[in-house]
């Protein structure tokens, strides 16, 4: 099965409409499954009082609050509506994160058919029992949460009878360390709830996704940008264009490294084997009748006659010809 490989455009098209059709014209081309945006009324879900993280102080004006910032970034519903009908034209898979009950609604009535739960709303109960009820499938991001968070939001899916749940491992760190990324845990969380498991990413370049590919994620997100430059809270930790590509094809040559787990010659090494072993060969002129020992044979290269492995089959018989230096011993 081939990674599913998202695509968070996430808010870094700024509010522009026109700015994430070109955002999901870059991901179509950097080949990824998926390009997946957020939905929000701002006034739903940050108060007037809520502040910013550090990051997002970084890279925006400082005086402002979240909630300012947050309604600089809102698209309308049908700014999405035109966006999921671009997707659908391009051949790209749409989704969207819904950080609040009426934009679930929306979503819903949209037809996505699968959903992206944020680190932030692990906790938020009503909104978990919300998404479950609507009965489709759940990718849920697990930034900032311990096991028993978790089990708790895993729990809540089942019993209001989500479909089926895959999780994200994900360090909720805008770039993220590269000692804080914890890549073992991905697999942790597919030993405790049996899932299938995949990868958020926040790091600073393409290495670590690639890695996770490797480690076993079947899902792998990544924020990406047209400019890093651009102001906006996510900018500067995203991919751009070329970069997003680039990761992508890492992962697929990756997909393809990961192999069977069969260990045996490859077809592409075959022809190699005779050249690079040794066979069993004459160290120096041997006459007819002459006892092979260790003083008239060795091993040398090509690996075409005896392997060498037989050494101790060879040593103790009689010449059955005259041999020259180098040439091939026969039994």
């Amino acid at each position: 099965m081939s990674t599913y490989i998202i695509a968070e455009a996430g808010v870094n098209h700024n509010g522009n409409l026109e700015l994430a059709k070109l955002m999901i014209d870059k991901a179509k081309e950097a080949g990824v499954d998926c390009i997946k945006f957020q939905t929000f009324i701002s006034k739903n879900i940050a108060s007037k009082d809520a502040g910013k993280a550090e990051y997002q102080k970084e890279q925006t004006k400082s005086n402002e609050g979240q909630l300012e910032m947050l309604k600089k970034l809102e698209l309308s519903f049908d700014d999405f509506k035109e966006l999921k009908n671009y997707c659908d034209s391009k051949g790209i898979d749409f989704l969207s994160t819904a950080f609040d009950f009426e934009s679930v609604d929306f979503l819903n009535d949209l037809g996505m058919s699968v959903w992206k739960i944020p680190s932030g709303e692990i906790t938020n109960l009503p909104y978990l029992i919300k998404v479950a009820k609507t009965h489709k499938a759940v990718v849920l991001s697990t930034g900032m949460c311990n096991m028993m968070e978790i089990e708790e939001a895993v729990d809540i899916f089942k019993k209001y009878g989500s479909g089926e749940i895959s999780l994200l491992h994900c360090t909720t760190e805008y770039p993220t360390p590269y000692e804080d990324v914890n890549l073992k845990a991905m697999n942790t969380l597919k030993q405790k709830f049996g899932v299938q498991v995949g990868y958020s990413d926040h790091t600073k370049g393409i290495e670590v996704p690639i890695a996770a590919v490797a480690m076993g994620a079947t899902i792998i997100e990544k924020h990406f940008t047209l400019d890093r430059n651009m102001e906006g809270p996510d900018h500067k930790a995203s991919l751009e264009p070329d970069e997003l590509k680039a990761m992508v094809d890492s992962i697929r040559n990756i997909e393809v490294a990961i192999g069977s787990g069969v260990k045996k010659p490859a077809e592409s090494e075959k022809k190699n084997i005779a050249i690079a072993r040794k066979s069993i060969v004459a160290k120096c002129n041997i006459r007819k009748g002459e006892i092979l020992s260790e003083k008239n044979i060795t091993t040398k290269r090509p690996g075409n006659g005896i392997n060498p492995m037989r050494w101790f089959d060879v040593i103790g018989n009689s010449a059955i010809r005259d041999f020259k230096e180098d040439e091939l011993i026969e039994i």
